[in-house]
C-alpha cells in the first residue's frame, strides 16, 4: 500500500508541472543593426573596401627667425599660412606661441625679444580672422634651445643660433577628432599633407 500511494503521489505532481518552451529569441530589428554611418569610417571606391578614420593629432610648426629682430620674412609667412590652412585650425582648439631666442643677449632681452616674435606671429594669426582669445603666448627666452649656441671651442655658433630664434606653434585639436576625408594622391596638389 505504501508503495501504491507513493507512486499515485509521484504521478499527481508529474501530472501538475507543465512542459513549458522557452519563448523564442525576439527577430532583430532594424535600430539593433549597426548602420554603417555610425561607424564614421570612409569608403574608398577605388580599393572597395572601408577604411577606419585617421585621428587628428595636434599640429605643431614652427616660424623661424634666422635673421634675429621680429620681422617676418617669406618663409615665416609660409609657415603661418600652413596653420591658417589646417585641419587643426578648424576645431577651434587653443593655439600655443612659444616664443624662443639665441643666447646672444642678456636674459631680460632675450625674453622680451622671444615674446615680440611670438606677439609677432599671433598678429598674423588675428589679422586673418582668428580670435585673439584662443591664442596663448610663453616667451621662454634662450632657455630650449634646439642647437648649441655656443661651439666646443666658445665662439658663437651662428647657425645654431639662427635655429634657436623661431616660436613654436601648437594648434590643439578635440579628444576623438578624426581627419576629414582626403582626396586620392592623384587629385592632391603637389602631394601636400596637412600636418
Amino acid at each position: 500500500m505504501k508503495h501504491l500511494i507513493l507512486s499515485f503521489t509521484a504521478v499527481s505532481l508529474l501530472a501538475s508541472c507543465e512542459y513549458r518552451e522557452d519563448p523564442p529569441e525576439p527577430e532583430p530589428t532594424e535600430s539593433a543593426t549597426p548602420r554603417a554611418e555610425a561607424t564614421n569610417s570612409i569608403f574608398d571606391t577605388e580599393a572597395g573596401v572601408e577604411i577606419a578614420p585617421e585621428p587628428l593629432l595636434p599640429l605643431e610648426v614652427t616660424v623661424g627667425f634666422p635673421e634675429g629682430g621680429t620681422e617676418l620674412d617669406e618663409e615665416a609667412m609660409q609657415a603661418i599660412s600652413q596653420i591658417l590652412e589646417s585641419e587643426q585650425l578648424a576645431f577651434g582648439g587653443a593655439i600655443v606661441l612659444r616664443g624662443h631666442s639665441d643666447a646672444g643677449g642678456n636674459d631680460t632681452v632675450n625674453e622680451r625679444t622671444s615674446r615680440e616674435r611670438a606677439e609677432a606671429v599671433a598678429a598674423q594669426m588675428v589679422a586673418a580672422g582668428i580670435p585673439e582669445d584662443r591664442i596663448e603666448i610663453i616667451a621662454f627666452g634662450e632657455q630650449n634651445p634646439l642647437e648649441p649656441n655656443a661651439l666646443p671651442d666658445g665662439t658663437p655658433n651662428e647657425e645654431g643660433r639662427a635655429a634657436n630664434r623661431r616660436v613654436e606653434v601648437t594648434v590643439e585639436v578635440p579628444e576623438g577628432a578624426v581627419r576629414r576625408a582626403s582626396p586620392s594622391p592623384a587629385a592632391s596638389p603637389s602631394g601636400a599633407t596637412g600636418s
